[in-house]
């Protein structure tokens, strides 16, 4: 599991996270390290094995271990048809990679002149000009360049002809021998899996959301909810979960709601939290919610003393899954 980053350690964490032009110099910090680039969506086990090779390498050419990722998504920009929301914002990635290895993450702005760059024009531009790196640390399918049009093949021979080291990492594989990657960790999530998604992930799944003004229904029934709009990430399948919720330093137990009210004929599909034990107004505060497992499937009940019987249950139980 990931843990948290000590006190003392979140403003190293900031100032280790550099958002750039592509052909913005980064700074001296970023340079003549070991570098890997990807979108590391979820930043998933298999992003983590990545990230120790990346430091072995680092300390092996006596410099920095340096994250290179993107944002916005590429896709977002070259395909947007197929883009699918995000395993992580870009902030929880950044910190995420920055406390799993990574010295220095670069977050570069994607923009039509960065996509089209060809491989090779990436690599002597980004990767050896602007960061000076002394090895490179990638996946078996990587892809860079225009197109993808770079792959594997092609890093070799650009690695080899300027001196830098390169090391493959496998694809990880869990204790039941499935690989790892950001579209299992998707899959598992709209299954509403979250306890499969973890232990992809190597922690619970994180999504974030300001509360907004609701119809104060929950507050009736007495178990007043938290309505979280804009979700910048995947939401998992519609259901009820147990969720830790963390806000300004502080955690709360929650049940969380994801999907429908078809009990009051509502088709729109909400996230909305009730946190345990919490008293106060959160309306226009930033809530991150941990998905711990899942209770129940969303559906219809015959009136509202059934519904709030049901909560009740659902209540105790996401208490008794969260108690230290």
């Amino acid at each position: 599991m990931v843990a948290p980053a000590p006190p003392d350690a979140r403003h190293n964490l900031r100032m280790a996270i550099h958002t750039l032009a592509w052909n913005e110099v980064p700074p001296g910090s970023c340079r003549d390290g070991a570098v890997a680039v990807g979108n590391f969506d979820g930043v998933h086990r298999g992003h983590l094995a990545l990230l120790a090779e990346l430091r072995r390498q680092a300390r092996a050419v006596g410099g920095p271990a340096v994250a290179l990722t993107f944002d916005p998504h590429p896709l977002q920009l070259l395909r947007p048809e197929q883009f699918q929301p995000v395993l992580t914002t870009v902030r929880d990635r950044a910190a995420l990679l920055a406390a799993n290895g990574a010295d220095q993450v670069v977050i570069l702005r994607t923009t039509p002149d960065l996509l089209q760059l060809s491989a090779q024009e990436f690599f002597n531009q980004v990767v050896r000009a602007q960061l000076a790196a002394r090895a490179m640390v990638e996946g078996i399918n990587f892809g860079f360049g225009r197109n993808r049009e770079g792959n594997m093949d092609t890093l070799r021979s650009l690695c080899a002809e300027a001196g830098v080291q390169l090391a493959v990492v496998p694809p990880f594989k869990t204790e039941d021998g499935v690989t790892v990657s950001s579209s299992r960790v998707r899959t598992a999530l709209v299954r509403g899996d979250v306890r499969g998604a973890a232990a992809l992930l190597s922690r619970p799944y994180r999504l974030r959301g300001t509360v907004a003004l609701g119809q104060r229904r929950g507050q009736q029934l007495g178990f007043p909810t938290a309505n979280l709009e804009p979700v910048e990430t995947l939401v998992p399948g519609d259901g009820v979960y147990a969720v830790r919720v963390h806000h300004q330093a502080k955690h709360w137990p929650g049940a969380a709601n994801l999907g429908p009210n078809p009990t009051f004929g509502e088709q729109a599909r909400k996230v909305e939290v009730h946190l345990i034990g919490f008293q106060g107004d959160l309306y226009g505060q930033v809530l991150a919610m941990d998905f711990i497992d899942r209770l129940r499937d969303t559906r219809p009940f015959s009136g509202v003393a059934a519904l709030v019987q049901q909560l009740r249950l659902d209540v105790e139980r996401a208490r008794q899954i969260l108690a230290p």
